[in-house]
């Protein structure tokens, strides 16, 4: 028989995992953005040695699981660097670089889809590089990248499920915590399944309509 009673008798666990899920993706999210932008702008650069580092920081990191890069970050980056790195630096560095590759590449490709002629109004108006790309390129590009980016940022926060490889307390850490002591992992993994389900359905509908609205 399935026991829900399971899960209410841990719910406190359950809520405290989730709020360390949507803490994750969140902040990942957010250095995911910033520093894909970076990488993006850089695979735009004029000067090659810039565009194919850009080019080599996506490809570098879109062709190693996540798992591996995670893995690394914890056990191998703290004996290259010769520092302690917390489990929670780890998970963040390796979500937020593994994201940026991707959103770089929604990005870049965002951007070229303008109107070359953009740019060059810009200039004949005698703005920067820098200010078109601000104040023309970027917020005409910006509409356009919203579904895409939203459909990642819903990748994101799946990928923190990884997070428990490093035991950090996230949703499906806690689901094998608590599977652990009471021996029902039924009821356990199907809640945690209702829950992705309950957070990640509406922003999936939410993908679509940014989608059909910006065409």
């Amino acid at each position: 028989m399935f026991d829900w009673s399971i899960i209410t008798q841990n719910a406190d666990l359950i809520l405290k995992g989730l709020g360390i899920t949507l803490y994750y993706t969140v902040v990942t999210t957010a250095l995911g953005l910033a520093i894909g932008l970076l990488v993006a702008l850089a695979q735009l650069a004029r000067i090659s040695a810039i565009s194919w580092i850009g080019l080599l920081f996506v490809e570098f990191f879109r062709n190693v699981p996540l798992l591996v890069w995670l893995l690394w970050s914890y056990y191998a980056l703290p004996i290259f660097l010769d520092i302690n790195i917390s489990k929670q630096l780890a998970g963040i560095t390796a979500l937020s670089l593994y994201g940026a590759a991707y959103y770089a590449e929604i990005l870049r490709a965002g951007i070229q889809t303008l109107d070359p002629g953009q740019t060059d109004a810009a200039r004949a108006l005698g703005m920067s590089t820098t200010q078109s790309m601000r104040r023309i390129i970027l917020p005409q590009a910006f509409r356009r990248m919203i579904p895409p980016l939203a459909g990642q940022t819903i990748i994101q926060m799946k990928n923190t499920t990884l997070l428990s490889v490093l035991t950090i307390p996230d949703l499906l850490y806690q689901a094998g915590y608590i599977a652990s002591f009471t021996y029902r992992p039924m009821e356990v993994y199907t809640a945690i399944g209702v829950v992705f389900l309950i957070i990640l359905i509406p922003s999936n509908y939410l993908a679509r309509k940014l989608e059909a609205h910006s065409q």
